[in-house]
C-alpha cells in the first residue's frame, strides 16, 4: 500500500507530459472500454485487501477525508464549470440491498476517471456511514494513442483509493462498490492497450450487469446507480485536477471550497449527496442541508 505521506517507489511512472484536454468525455468512454494503455507496472500483488489497523499516517489521512464539514462543501455549491456530470434521473424497480436503498458503484483501480470520482464518493459515502478498511493507491498512468487523438491528453498516475476489501456500515443505505481490475499489469510483457492486462479483482454479478448495461450504454466506469433512481457516468470533474497532487495535498483542499481543487472535488460530493438524500428522504439532516437538496429538487 502507499504511504501517504511520501512517494511510492514501487510505481514507475513512464508518462509523456500531459497536453491540454478538448473531449474530456469522448476519453471517457475510450477508458472504459480498455483502449487506454496504461503505463505504468506495479512490483507487488495487487489488491489484496489489507490486514489490520491503517498505519497511523493513513489513519489520519482517512480521518481528513471522512470528516470534512458539511459548511465546506456547502459553500462549493455546485461546483461551477468544474462540475461536468451530474446525476440523472431513471427509472426502475427500487434498487435495494438488506432492506436499505443500495448505491451500487463499479470501477476500476487502474482508471484515471476513477481515482477523482473515488475522492468524492468517499467524502459523500462518509456523511451516511463508516468505511473500513480503504487503502491509498495510484491509478495507471493513461497514455493512449486514441486519447491523443481525440484529447490531445495524457494522464500521470493520480493519487487516489480503491474500495476493493473496504466495508461500509450505515443505518441510511448499502454501498456496493465493485472493483472490477486492479491498477497491475499482469506481467512486463503485458499489452497496456487491453484492460483484459490488469489483474482480475472482482466481478458483477448478472443483476449488476443488466443495470451496467441498462443505464450505461458505453460501459463508462466509474458508474454509479443511486437505488435505481438516479444513475451516473463517468467522472463529475476532468481528472486533469488532480494531476501531480500527493494525497495529503487533496486531502487538504477538500477544507477550500473556493480552490479548484476543493471546488471540483466538493461540487462533485454535494451531487452525490443530494442523490443519496432523494433515497434517504433527506435523512440525516446534517447531511441534506438545503444547498445539496436544491441541487436535485424533486428527484
Amino acid at each position: 500500500m502507499p504511504d501517504p505521506d511520501r512517494p511510492d517507489p514501487e510505481v514507475i511512472d513512464f508518462s509523456p507530459k500531459p497536453a491540454r484536454t478538448r473531449l474530456f468525455i469522448a476519453i471517457a468512454a475510450a477508458a472504459a472500454i480498455g483502449v487506454a494503455a496504461a503505463m505504468v507496472f506495479v512490483v507487488i500483488k495487487p489488491g489484496t485487501p489489507a490486514a489490520g489497523r491503517p498505519s497511523p499516517a493513513l489513519a489520519r489521512l482517512i480521518a481528513q477525508v471522512t470528516h470534512v464539514p458539511v459548511g465546506t462543501s456547502d459553500a462549493a455549491g455546485d461546483g461551477g464549470y468544474r462540475v461536468i456530470a451530474k446525476p440523472t434521473a431513471v427509472a426502475g424497480p427500487s434498487l435495494a440491498a438488506h432492506g436499505k436503498p443500495e448505491v451500487l458503484y463499479v470501477a476500476t483501480e487502474y482508471c484515471p476517471y476513477c481515482a477523482t470520482q473515488n475522492w468524492a464518493m468517499i467524502v459523500a459515502l462518509s456523511r451516511f456511514g463508516t468505511f473500513t478498511g480503504l487503502r491509498t493507491i495510484r491509478s495507471a498512468a493513461l497514455n493512449s494513442a486514441l486519447a491523443q487523438t481525440i484529447t490531445d491528453q495524457f494522464f500521470p498516475a493520480l493519487d487516489t483509493w480503491t474500495f476493493y476489501g473496504s466495508g461500509y456500515t450505515s443505518r441510511y443505505l448499502t454501498f456496493v462498490p465493485v472493483e472490477t481490475r486492479s491498477n497491475v499489469l499482469v506481467s512486463r510483457h503485458a499489452n497496456p492497450l487491453e484492460k483484459n492486462s490488469y489483474t482480475a479483482l472482482q466481478r458483477l454479478t448478472p443483476a449488476q450487469q443488466a443495470i451496467f448495461a441498462k443505464y450505461d450504454n458505453l460501459r463508462a466506469v466509474p458508474f454509479t446507480d443511486f437505488g435505481n433512481r438516479y444513475a451516473l457516468t463517468g467522472s463529475s470533474f476532468d481528472p486533469t485536477v488532480l494531476e501531480h497532487e500527493t494525497w495529503r495535498q487533496i486531502a487538504a483542499e477538500l477544507r477550500n471550497p473556493h480552490d479548484i481543487r476543493g471546488r471540483s472535488i466538493l461540487g462533485a460530493v454535494n451531487y452525490i449527496t443530494a442523490a443519496i438524500c432523494q433515497l434517504t428522504h433527506d435523512q440525516p439532516a446534517a447531511a441534506c442541508t438545503p444547498a445539496v437538496r436544491s441541487l436535485l429538487p424533486g428527484g
